[in-house]
């Protein structure tokens, strides 16, 4: 069942999201985990196993105008079942639920499995170049 991320798994969410190679070392996936519970408009979706196990998450928001999902994670032995899939509807319930017309997410280029995955799910590339500036750095 998908739900909120229970608190007493935030470490296990964590351990998830390194484990699925999504974390960067510029980016603290704590501080990420933090920031999106502790918003009004973000929260971590998780699918819990019956015997209390973590064996996926989507991290979900927006900005009033376009919803946002990050760290996509399927535990590597719950593969293949349909999971992601069933996390990714989650996430766009989620938006929908809150009246956020467009669903985005961000996908390295030389990722061209997950690539496959989203194009499955209708998930389309954007004309649109991403830009970034770190703030915290000269």
């Amino acid at each position: 069942m998908i739900g909120p991320l229970p608190d007493a798994l935030r470490k296990a969410a964590v351990a998830l999201w390194e484990e699925c190679g999504l974390t960067r070392p510029w980016n603290d996936p704590r501080a990420d985990l933090a920031r999106a519970l502790g918003g009004p408009s973000s929260t971590v979706l998780a699918d819990v196993s019956p015997g209390g196990d973590l064996r996926g998450t989507a991290m979900v928001g927006h900005d009033g105008h376009r919803g946002w999902v990050y760290y996509l994670a399927v535990a590597p032995s719950e593969r293949g079942a349909g999971l992601g899939r069933e996390l990714m509807a989650a996430a766009e319930a989620w938006v929908a639920e809150r009246g956020i017309p467009k669903l985005m997410l961000m996908v390295r280029s030389s990722n061209t499995a997950v690539l496959g995955f989203y194009d499955a799910l209708g998930y389309a590339v954007e004309e649109t170049a991403v830009l970034s500036r770190w703030l915290d750095r000269s």
